[in-house]
């Protein structure tokens, strides 16, 4: 296949499906599917609920179409699945999504087809999980060698997303993207095809278990190095030393990482470890440092809301009944996603207190939240009302406004905590 037979379909058209086929869409023809009516009637109206791409963008991509209807695949010939892979409850790969998505596109399939896949996984889910599934519902057969034109085959390829949802320096286009293929030939097209839109440049593997591979370990590494600051902000609390003060003077050497404490949520840095976890106890080896830090950053929810109580307690607040204002919810700063946010932790640690817990992001749409939360959200929080103020979420919102506002919310002689080292360290009560 040559890169100007190409007719694109992008399915799945979240935080990083919808890019994508955005970029594309500027070149060429692309479907973006999803099976969400709702989203695909609100991105024909020019509404990108997540808030990565404003209606100019949206507009920019002449030749994207959105659809919802299966008919529309079938003049395909190149598939790009971009939809979620997170975990259950039990921190189990959860690859159900994926494999509803790969058996969606097998009814579409034709010889020589290739459907390259975006999704992060452990090594080994593109050609031996989704591979099958795609080979049942097409009845066509994956190949890993270059078949003559008409054969009755398709190709694979991986090409695992690097977005970082909320970052308006490090887009799409700027980050190098790797790329792999089931066939030499194929890689090379799967190259070609990212490259014709990636500005930063392409890496191409050398095959497709060596791109999951890669994908999986840059947020493990990312993952465990904030484990570690975690766990020496635990023991510089017990030395009542202060933790940024440290990692200040230790960044003076040239090769010491930038790591900061904090929580770890969203859908990659606190998710991905499992799945490469999953697949090492499968292979019977544990993986003991990947677990730790998983263990170790699940476990700041709990610890920042102890360090909050105590330092009410050292102001001579009652706990009982207290009025406590969380300021932020998203997963991370300047985005709306809540996925897996440690918030909602941090909120329930606090509420068994019996606090009364108020929750304040002007990223979040309400919409989405569950009605059963163990807090109140809300729009606009009262001023003067609040024995702690929070600020957990480093929105661009609340850093601007500095500490000197957002101490508006609270009474007298309430306490001021700062969970992510944004606000002057003169300025705060205490920080993590």
């Amino acid at each position: 296949m040559v890169i100007e037979n190409v007719k694109l379909a992008v399915v799945g058209l979240g935080y990083v499906g919808l890019p994508l086929a955005v970029e594309f869409a500027k070149f060429r023809k692309v479907i973006g599917f999803d099976i969400d009516e709702k989203r695909v009637e609100e991105l024909k109206n020019g509404q990108d609920n997540t808030r990565e791409l404003d209606h100019i963008e949206l507009a920019s991509a002449k030749g994207l179409v959105f659809s919802s209807n299966f008919q529309d695949l079938l003049s395909c010939n190149v598939y790009i699945i971009t939809v979620p892979t997170p975990v259950d409850s039990s921190n189990r790969p959860d690859i159900s999504t994926l494999l509803a998505a790969s058996a969606l596109i097998a009814g579409a399939l034709s010889p020589g087809d290739v459907v390259i896949y975006e999704s992060t996984v452990y090594p080994g889910v593109t050609e031996y999980e989704c591979g099958p599934v795609l080979e049942k519902g097409s009845g066509l057969s994956y190949s890993t060698t270059f078949e003559p034109a008409e054969s009755n085959v398709f190709y694979l390829g991986y090409s695992p997303e690097r977005i970082n949802p909320g970052d308006k320096k490090h887009k799409l286009t700027d980050i190098v993207k790797l790329t792999s293929g089931s066939t030499p030939e194929i890689a090379c097209f799967v190259d070609q095809l990212y490259a014709s839109i990636i500005t930063a440049g392409t890496h191409k593997t050398e095959s497709i278990c060596i791109a999951e591979a890669a994908k999986v370990i840059e947020n493990i590494q990312r993952d465990v190095n904030i484990a570690l600051v975690n766990e020496l902000t635990v023991i510089f609390e017990k030395l009542e030393i202060d933790t940024e003060a440290v990692l200040i003077a230790a960044g003076t050497k040239w090769n010491f990482l930038p790591f900061r404490p904090g929580f770890v949520g969203g859908h990659c840095i606190g998710v991905d470890p499992y799945y490469l976890a999953h697949k090492s106890l499968q292979l019977g080896h544990n993986p003991e440092i990947i677990l730790a830090g998983r263990r170790i950053n699940e476990s700041m929810s709990g610890y920042a809301a102890d360090r909050i109580i105590k330092a009410m307690l050292r102001r001579d607040i009652d706990i009982l009944g207290s009025r406590i204002l969380v300021l932020g919810l998203a997963f991370k700063e300047n985005c709306p996603d809540v996925r897996n946010s440690k918030i909602f932790d941090l909120a329930d640690a606090l509420a068994d207190y019996r606090c009364c817990i108020d929750v304040h992001d002007p990223w979040v749409n309400p919409d989405v939240l569950d009605v059963n939360l163990g807090f109140k959200f809300l729009k606009s929080p009262e001023f003067g009302v609040y024995d702690a103020v929070i600020l957990a979420v480093a929105h661009d919102t609340f850093v601007n406004q500095g500490a000197t506002s957002l101490r508006k919310f609270g009474k007298p002689g309430h306490l001021m905590f700062d969970l992510k080292y944004a606000l002057n360290a003169s300025d705060v009560d205490e920080r993590l």
